[in-house]
This record gives C-alpha cells, sequence and structure tokens, in this order.
C-alpha cells in the first residue's frame, strides 16, 4: 500500500509532457520595418520560414522555440532592392542562406506581456536579443485544433550582425542602422502520431 501511495504521488507531480507547436504560415507574418533615407518607413517580410515550440505549460513560460528564415526568400515588394538585400552588402543570402533564432528564456511580466529572450544569428554573427511577446490566447478552431496567437516585437541594429552598408544622403545614411522586428504569429498544436 505505502508503495502505491509513492508512486501516485509521484505520478501527481510528474511534469507534463512537452506539448509541440508549429507556425502556420498562411496566419503568421515576419516582418520588418527600416527608416529609408530618414525620411519614411520601409516594411519588408520574409516569404519562407519555419517556427517550432516546445512548452509543457498552459501559458508558455517554459516553451523553447526555433525559427528560421530563408534569406532568399526576404520581399520588400521592389525586386532591385530585395536583390541588394540578398547581396554581400547585406545578408549574402548565397553565403548565409538562413537566418535563425533559438529562444533562451521566456518571462512573464503579466497575463498578456512576456520577454522573449535568445540568440539571434545573421550572415555569421550571433547575438543575444530580448523581444516583446504578447500572447493573445489560445482557443479551438472549428475543426477542434488548438491555436495560439502571438505579437512579438523589437529592435535590433543591423551592423551588430555585419549588415554594414548605409550609402549617405543629405540627410544621413540611405538605411537606418536599427530594423524593427514586427511579427504576428500563430501556432497550431501538433496532433501527437499513432504509434
Amino acid at each position: 500500500m505505502k508503495k502505491l501511495m509513492i508512486t501516485l504521488v509521484l505520478l501527481a507531480f510528474r511534469p507534463a509532457a512537452p506539448v509541440e507547436w508549429k507556425a502556420e504560415t498562411f496566419h503568421t507574418k515576419i516582418g520588418f520595418t527600416v527608416t529609408h533615407m530618414m525620411i519614411n518607413e520601409v516594411d519588408g517580410h520574409f516569404d519562407k520560414y519555419e517556427i517550432s515550440a516546445k512548452s509543457s505549460k498552459a501559458d508558455f513560460t517554459d516553451a523553447e522555440v526555433q525559427f528560421s528564415a530563408d534569406v532568399a526568400s526576404i520581399n520588400t515588394g521592389n525586386e532591385m532592392r530585395d536583390n541588394h538585400l540578398k547581396g554581400d552588402d547585406f545578408f549574402n543570402a548565397a553565403k548565409y542562406p538562413k537566418l535563425t533564432f533559438v529562444s533562451k528564456g521566456i518571462k512573464k511580466i503579466d497575463a498578456k506581456h512576456y520577454l522573449l529572450s535568445g540568440d539571434l544569428t545573421m550572415r555569421d554573427k550571433t547575438k543575444s536579443i530580448s523581444l516583446a511577446m504578447q500572447y493573445n490566447g489560445t482557443i479551438k478552431d472549428m475543426q477542434g485544433a488548438q491555436k495560439a496567437g502571438f505579437k512579438i516585437a523589437g529592435t535590433i541594429n543591423r551592423k551588430d550582425f555585419g549588415l554594414n552598408w548605409s550609402g549617405t544622403v543629405e540627410a544621413g545614411a540611405v538605411v537606418s542602422d536599427e530594423v524593427q522586428i514586427n511579427c504576428n504569429v500563430e501556432m497550431a498544436q501538433a496532433i501527437p502520431t499513432a504509434k
């Protein structure tokens, strides 16, 4: 009887198995904004990327997040500009085809606001960054699948990652050093496969 009680207690306090989540790309946008010639903001995004997460807590505070984007899929709505960004003045997509982020921790500020920290790699440079993460909740869709929504924002300095080209005009640099990250992400809970 004593062994049974110990077993039941251990089972009660055993951590829940991590749940896997994947981004739904048709409901997700990985965007960024830079200032052009110091007078106007220009938006862009990546068309091809993968986002995955593992979390055993319903509020995602223990989530492990991984993100990668195909640099060659960068899209600012202008082919000439996109080709420049893919070249060695910026990303050098031929030599460094992936942009990656691996989380190191999530800090809960309140029920909706979090701080997401991790390592961002562009070209051959890796830097630790922190991003504001807004958790918009989890819900079942019409097919009964679990979905979770997030808004992620922050600012990085592109020159920290070796994206050094600037060019000059009367007002200063053609492209701002600061890049605003703005992402809307919808994650779908992975359905366990039968063993």
